[in-house]
């Protein structure tokens, strides 16, 4: 099992210094508070897009990590690792599963990101999948370590009532000294704005704000807030182009969003594939293939092969065009069906 190396803080430096918010010790007196039900699962808090951090001290922020949310449930019979939509992942996460059950807790449900980390400590993306050795099947991966940002349920106790500041405090003494498969998510103080340009230059895809007040509330309600420098999203693959230099490798994925019921071409990728990729991307893309298009396409691409719309491929791009595609588009790699990742949606 390949231990993670310490580092630093992502975002520290000497003009910009970034601290975490100092650690107070917590009130040893307890609430006598009766034992609430263990849930099954807990549907996720999800975070609003937003262009500007917000203002004002209700906020805090945190790294924006690059990766797969999921939810590790510390039960008395063992160990549970659930993906956003549910799905039972324990076995891909060995490494995340060992280090839960070092935690100095009877019973816990931890909210977090699986990333992989690269050279410079930085959440690649494309590295947690090929951790996996590709999308699909039954592959693990022990490079992979979880960032906890959340704690929902403690030793009997629902915390989700809790406003966060109380559960980060009860999270905080939980992962205190932890340096293995589990690390917590650093509350970074700091002006947001400020905080959003050094997550930029060092080339980390964004931030998160979160209100210190909220309870724990499921789905995208505006309780928290992700501010990105670069746009990443997920999209369907409708169709791919053959390449013109080379004989059967990939030119480019043509990529849809949805609008409704319906499915809207939002433009193509031509870049980002490593050689593993296309390899991949082929082998799932020739079991899918279909003769007319599976949406309305009005375009001049010849060589067009249309695919059935059950891959989701997750694109790093920098802006919209007026006419409504993407601009600077690059390939960061394929989701799972289990990940449960929200395709992009235009507003109709």
């Amino acid at each position: 099992m390949t231990k993670p190396p310490t580092r630093k803080s992502l975002l520290q430096d000497g003009d910009k210094p970034v601290r975490s918010r100092p650690r107070k010790p917590r009130d040893p007196t307890q609430p006598n508070l009766p034992l609430d039900p263990m849930p099954a699962r807990i549907e996720p808090c999800l975070a609003l897009l937003k262009s500007k951090p917000p203002k004002g001290d209700g906020w805090f922020f945190e790294i924006k990590w690059d990766g797969y949310r999921l939810s590790v449930h510390i039960e008395p019979t063992g160990i549970r690792i659930l993906t956003r939509g549910g799905h039972d992942w324990t076995h891909r996460f060995p490494a995340i599963k060992q280090a839960a059950m070092w935690l100095p807790v009877g019973t816990a449900i931890l909210d977090g990101e699986a990333v992989v980390l690269d050279e410079q400590g930085r959440p690649d993306f494309g590295l947690l999948q090929q951790s996996f050795g590709g999308r699909g099947g039954d592959k693990t991966s022990s490079d992979a370590i979880l960032f906890a940002f959340d704690l929902l349920y403690f030793d009997g106790h629902d915390l989700t009532r809790m406003d966060l500041s109380e559960r980060r405090h009860i999270l905080e003494d939980l992962m205190e000294g932890a340096a293995g498969a589990i690390r917590l998510s650093e509350e970074l103080e700091a002006d947001g704005d400020q905080l959003l340009a050094s997550a930029c230059e060092h080339g980390l895809e964004g931030i998160i704000a979160k209100r210190r007040d909220a309870p724990y509330r499921s789905g995208r309600l505006g309780d928290w807030l992700k501010i990105k420098c670069v746009q990443s999203d997920s999209f369907f693959i409708v169709g791919w182009e053959k390449s013109t230099a080379a004989r059967g490798q990939i030119g480019s994925l043509l990529l849809a969003a949805r609008k409704g019921d319906d499915l809207v071409y939002v433009g193509s990728v031509g870049t980002g594939f490593k050689e593993r990729d296309t390899a991949q991307l082929r082998e799932l893309m020739d079991r899918i293939t279909r003769k007319t298009p599976p949406l309305p396409y009005t375009g001049a691409r010849r060589n067009v092969v249309w695919l059935q719309p059950t891959l989701i491929a997750e694109i790093e791009y920098r802006a919209w065009t007026d006419d409504g595609k993407m601009r600077h588009a690059s390939y960061k790699g394929l989701r799972d069906f289990q990940d449960n990742a929200a395709v992009y949606e235009i507003e109709p």
